[in-house]
């Protein structure tokens, strides 16, 4: 694989990420809180292998004092019940089942788990940052979008 980036979208068309901006509003506008968001984005991150989102998230975690142990883990959550809140493990889960939603689906007990630690609305918003991430991984590693300076 080339480590030069293909392209820089935001240079070619400067409308292009604006329905994602958009987007983004509205899910760190929700009552899911910056500390889980961040778990969701990195989670999908890892799942999609897209250094550039792992480095934000990472970073952005970090500034919303998400605890480290949890940020160690996080790549194995299920076999560190102990270490996530049970609406971190709901999310966690729901945001792996999106993620690979080719492979079986979202479960039925996925999905009850979800519905156990979020209201409708924050469904609604766990669904829309999950699919967020999950449109910005695809635009990074479609790219090859280059790490910003350390």
């Amino acid at each position: 694989m080339s480590d030069e980036q293909r392209m820089s979208i935001q240079d070619i068309d400067q409308e292009a990420y604006k329905p994602m901006i958009a987007m983004e509003k509205y899910i760190h506008a929700g009552s899911l809180g910056e500390p889980l968001l961040a778990l969701v984005k990195i989670r999908a991150s890892q799942i999609n292998g897209c250094a550039w989102c792992l480095d934000m998230h990472y970073k952005e975690a970090r500034a919303q004092q998400v605890n480290q142990r949890k940020l160690d883990v996080i790549a194995g959550w299920s076999e560190a019940p102990a270490v996530y809140s049970e609406r971190e493990r709901a999310a966690l889960a729901l945001t792996e089942e999106v993620t690979r939603i080719s492979v079986a689906g979202v479960s039925d007990a996925v999905w009850a788990g979800a519905k156990k630690s979020f209201d409708d609305k924050e469904i609604v918003q766990l669904l829309m940052a999950i699919s967020a991430i999950n449109v910005w991984n695809r635009l990074a590693v479609s790219t090859h979008q280059q790490l910003p300076a350390a």
